[in-house]
């Protein structure tokens, strides 16, 4: 058991957040974090000067290799994967640039990256790591990191949704959206959502969701309002996921997290992305408040 002065404990949170950037879920960081621990356990403290690099480095390779089973894993997955959502504090959204790249768009954009691209991007835009001590922990040189950082860098920003609203914004649409939900009003829905809206729903096989992306305000607010009148209780709850106002919804006591992308300002604002997490094994941990932190 660590002591509470112990560096493992000082920088936890930290070390948490940089295993589920890189895994995009809760369970797996969390094991991340106990092999690590392990590891830590282990080691020759005498001979480690910096031991939040030294910590970063051990989970960044832990992580490293459980990517990589998971990436065979998702292979196999059975319709869309997203993201492990997470309940988290409204605080954690006053620290801008940890609320991106905790959010549900971002993450399920990482997913397009390869694990060591996925490393250096999140270990280099994030945390700020040095290229000197990414390249330790992925096992590639530093100018080699370099060019995997600029290469990662690129290819997030060409295919990341862009939020284009304050949080007390994505909030006043957020509740808009939820409340057309529990009327099932049509007119309403398809008002909240821009035109081209994308709605992605994971269910990992293991309830009814929507195989594929559903592009078009018409195509989504159907299924929405359809999928109201087919239930007899709708519980639709504004919460906080993963740093940005998002909700918790109850089709008949059946929960799904719901996260969303804003964009334009005032009167104009309009959902263009929803995430629709079904999958129950991802749903686990939605009424534990996670600590995230850099």
């Amino acid at each position: 058991m660590a002591a509470p002065s112990d560096p493992f404990l000082t920088h936890r949170s930290l070390l948490f957040t940089v295993a589920y950037e890189m895994l995009g879920s809760a369970a797996d960081a969390e094991d991340v974090l106990q092999e690590s621990w392990l590891r830590w356990a282990e080691a020759d403290r005498t001979e480690v000067r910096d031991p939040r690099a030294y910590l970063v480095r051990i989970v960044t390779r832990q992580s490293l290799n459980r990517l990589r089973t998971l990436s065979r894993r998702r292979e196999d997955y059975v319709g869309q994967w997203l993201p492990e959502p997470l309940l988290t504090s409204p605080d954690v959204a006053d620290d801008v640039e940890l609320a991106e790249s905790v959010s549900i768009a971002l993450l399920t954009v990482l997913e397009t990256l390869g694990p060591t691209e996925r490393a250096v991007f999140v270990l280099r835009e994030v945390f700020d790591v040095p290229y000197g001590e990414i390249a330790e922990a992925v096992g590639k040189t530093p100018a080699t990191v370099r060019q995997i950082a600029r290469r990662s860098r690129d290819h997030v920003a060409a295919r990341q949704p862009r939020v284009t609203v304050t949080r007390t914004e994505q909030q006043t649409v957020v509740d808009r959206f939820l409340s057309a939900l529990r009327t099932g009003d049509l007119q309403a829905l398809m008002e909240v959502m821009s035109p081209d809206v994308v709605m992605i729903a994971d269910g990992g096989g293991h309830v009814a969701a929507a195989l594929v992306p559903l592009h078009g305000v018409d195509l989504v607010a159907n299924l929405l309002a359809g999928a109201r009148t087919r239930v007899t209780e709708l519980a639709a709850t504004p919460v906080w996921f993963n740093a940005a106002p998002a909700a918790r919804l109850e089709f008949d006591g059946e929960p799904s997290a719901v996260s969303v992308v804003v964009s334009d300002a005032g009167s104009d604002a309009r959902i263009t992305h929803i995430y629709v997490v079904r999958n129950p094994v991802k749903l686990t941990r939605i009424d534990e408040e996670a600590e995230l932190g850099r």
